[in-house]
Formats: structure tokens, sequence, C-alpha cells
């Protein structure tokens, strides 16, 4: 390994971090403004009635999901959507922590779960009254034109449950 890939490996992995902090906050962010579809079905509903309002879309697989053929091909149709639309996609690894952070595993108060959602899709929409803006949802979207720049016209993150 060169000293030219150590030093451009570091760079990456931290711009990989920061990115993948800057998508926690948005999705945080989007859920307590009800900026957040969740579930493939729901999104396709979503995208094929208001795609303008989307900003951007979150397709999540695990290691376990890799061999779903149904889940691939609604995500290439998501995809092809998305990039037909000018919809910012990133793809990421880490379902038990988007279950963390859009708090999917949680009870109520005595202590029952809630049905666990379909996190495999997560539209973050932009309403025209109040549209959302924080530095988050800007540091995503340059990524994202950036990895398209080099053509990676969908990037892939590693988010790591806690």
């Amino acid at each position: 390994m060169t000293l030219e890939e150590v030093v451009g490996a570091s760079v990456t992995d931290k711009k990989m971090k920061i990115v993948g902090s800057a998508l926690e906050s948005l999705l945080v962010a989007a859920q307590t403004r009800d900026c957040l579809t969740v579930g493939v079905y729901e999104s396709a509903k979503l995208m094929n009635v208001d795609p303008d309002s989307v900003v951007l879309c979150v397709l999540a697989t695990d290691e376990e999901d890799a061999d779903d053929i149904a889940l691939q091909i609604h995500f290439t149709l998501l995809q092809a959507f998305c990039c037909d639309n000018d919809i910012d996609i990133v793809r990421v690894s880490g379902l038990r922590r988007l279950g963390q952070l859009l708090d999917d595993e949680a009870g109520d108060a005595n202590g029952n779960g809630k049905e666990p959602r379909d996190l495999h899709c997560i539209l973050v929409t932009n309403p025209p009254v109040e549209p959302l803006q924080c530095q988050a949802l800007s540091d995503i979207s340059s990524f994202c034109v950036e990895q398209r720049c080099q053509n990676q016209w969908v990037p892939a993150l590693e988010l790591r449950a806690r």
C-alpha cells in the first residue's frame, strides 16, 4: 500500500464518519418534524404522488438482505425513479442502528413492543411550508454530488449500532 492510498483511505474513512453522523442527525431531525416516510411500499406511494417533496432516499440493507431478490428489485426501481427525479440516494448498512435512531424497537409503558417498521427505505421530505433546513441535509447533498462526480451514483455508508 502506498502513502497516497493510506492517506486517501484515512480521509475517506473520516469523511464517511462525518457523513454518517450527518445522516443520523438528519433522520432524527426529520422524524421530529414529521418529514420521514418509512417503508418500501409507503415510499413508492409517496414518490408516485409527490416526488418533488422528496429530498433524500435512504436504502438500507444488512448482509442477510443480500439474497432477497424482491427487495433488490424494489431498490432498483426506487433508484431509477430517484435518478429520474434528481433525488439524492444513499445506501446504508445498519438496520439495527436505524431502528435505534428512529426509536423503532421501543415498547409502550406496559413493556409491549411495537410492530417493527420496514426500515429498508426511508424518504426525507421537505415540506413547502417551513422547509427543513439544516447543515446535515447540506452535508449529505454535497456528499451525494461529490460521489456522482466520481461515478458513484448510489454511495454507501455504514451505520454502527451503539
